[in-house]
């Protein structure tokens, strides 16, 4: 089986089941024929979010398109830890980062969420899902995390509709919450979600929502202010640590 693990890696928008002939889109093509130089006959590692991995075969190739054929199955379907990352979007280059390292790193849903100081208010949905894709492609992942549309109505209103039974981990900038590893280590396991603010952090307003909320758990990063992709990162390798697949 390790022998695999060398094969190239494509996620696929298609049913995976034995002897299943699909089609790959043109810029699917274009990677493995002029990009890797595949060809006719060659194995690869497709998966799709629900179905495993599979070993397939290219049966078909050229600039226009691409057929393979699945062959069989290495690998069983496992879906992520139920952890989600709720961030606002900051600027561009950031928010690639934050959306690859949190796919890295396991996160099962992305919610953008505009706050009062987010400054960077766009976010390429489609792109940001490609990023995804790609992520999950290069280290090793079954499934690829679901990336809502950015929710334009504030915190207020995204709370409204939050289901209580998820905790939800609030980075507080103000200094008087929990150290984050302690939080962690007194959290049950459950559904849980991270919470990241803009680079302005969050509006005194905000902060009060938040606190009030029962199922919030307000937690402190240390004596220095992190930036927004770093705090995502740090709040979410610790949680992987604590309570989802690393511990």
């Amino acid at each position: 089986m390790r022998e695999n693990y060398t094969l190239t890696r494509l996620y696929i928008d298609a049913a995976l089941r034995q002897n299943a002939d699909i089609s790959l889109s043109k810029q699917q093509a274009h990677y493995l024929g002029t990009v890797l130089r595949k060809g006719q006959g060659e194995a690869l590692r497709v998966f799709n979010g629900e179905s495993g991995e599979w070993r397939a075969e290219i049966t078909a190739l050229s600039r226009k398109g691409a057929m393979i054929r699945a062959i069989e199955q290495l690998r069983a379907p496992k879906a992520a830890p139920d952890i989600w990352l709720c961030f606002a979007p900051v600027r561009k280059h950031r928010n690639s980062f934050i959306i690859e390292k949190a796919t890295e790193l396991g996160a099962a849903e992305l919610h953008p969420i505009l706050t009062q100081r987010t400054q960077f208010s766009r976010l390429n949905i489609d792109k940001a899902r490609l990023q995804a894709i790609e992520a999950a492609e290069q280290t090793e992942r079954l499934d690829v995390p679901h990336i809502h549309d950015v929710a334009r109505s504030g915190i207020e209103a995204y709370l409204a509709a939050w289901t209580p039974s998820r905790r939800l981990i609030f980075a507080d900038e103000a200094g008087d919450a929990q150290p984050v590893m302690t939080a962690l280590q007194n959290m049950p396991r459950g559904p849980a979600a991270v919470l990241i603010g803009p680079e302005g952090g969050f509006s005194a307003e905000e902060r009060d929502i938040l606190r009030a909320q029962d199922y919030v758990t307000p937690v402190s990063l240390g004596p220095r202010i992190l930036r927004a992709d770093t705090a995502a990162l740090s709040v979410l390798t610790l949680w992987q640590a604590a309570l989802g697949d690393w511990s």
